[in-house]
């Protein structure tokens, strides 16, 4: 079990052009490598499990978005007035199922959800990351992750957070917009963990994606906000196992 928080500043609402301050309960659990939950990574379960395939049911929760602080729950400094208009956006979940393979240093994984609550469109993730560790000037010896990553989306799902039909429109000044299925995003993402002690680590990471598809033609970005969407972050974890 690792318990933590991690502060991170980034866009107010993916695709806003306004920087935010948010704190973000780190809470993570796994059990014997086949039961996971955590915040990131969401419920899940290998059901299969070896040294390169984990294959397994997933489920996961997306944060809804204030139209007033123009915000995630866990927004601290950094409000945003662009969603006015656009009314508030629930917490959806998203239940599909992940398939993973590890190479040497390398590690892959595809995820198909299908959202319900929010949303009920289908979404689509694909990562690959290099793993590594080395001794860095000052700190000494960390563990380093890197690589790239790609979401799709249907109609549906970007529809729910970009899309404007004609009452958001005559409340926002928008102009309507409907968006099809296709690319939701492509960038970067990379994590520098530091062990401190057995139990406690600091972990700083960093997210590039670039907005693409009908979410890069939708007027609350091209009028709005911006579809370069950085991220930058530090999470301290403390861990210990159950009954310690």
């Amino acid at each position: 079990i690792t318990v933590g928080a991690a502060p991170l500043v980034g866009p107010a609402f993916v695709g806003s052009d306004d920087i935010a301050l948010s704190l973000f309960p780190d809470f993570r659990v796994n059990y014997k490598d086949q039961f996971f939950l955590s915040i990131p990574d969401g419920l899940g379960y290998n059901v299969v499990n070896t040294r390169q395939w984990k294959v397994g049911p997933l489920v996961k929760i997306r944060f809804g978005r204030d139209e007033k602080g123009g915000g995630n729950p866990f927004l601290i400094v950094g409000e945003s007035d662009d969603l006015q208009g656009l009314g508030d956006v629930g917490a959806a979940g998203e239940a599909g199922a992940f398939v993973q393979y590890s190479w040497r240093r390398w590690r892959t994984r595809a995820e198909l959800r299908q959202g319900f609550g929010a949303h009920d469109g289908w979404v689509a993730d694909w990562t690959a990351s290099y793993f590594g560790a080395r001794k860095f000037p000052g700190m000494g010896s960390a563990f380093y992750s890197v690589g790239p990553r790609l979401t799709l989306g249907s109609g549906d799902f970007i529809d729910t957070y970009f899309g404007i039909d004609a009452t958001q429109a005559a409340n926002s000044g928008l102009a309507p917009f409907s968006a099809d299925s296709g690319l939701y995003s492509f960038g970067v993402s990379g994590a520098l963990i530091k062990p401190v002690n057995e139990r406690f680590a600091v972990t700083a990471f960093a997210t590039y994606d670039r907005l693409a598809g009908d979410v890069d033609a939708s007027p609350l970005v091209t009028e709005r906000g911006s579809p370069n969407v950085f991220i930058v972050g530090l999470a301290f974890g403390y861990r210990f196992l159950w009954g310690d």
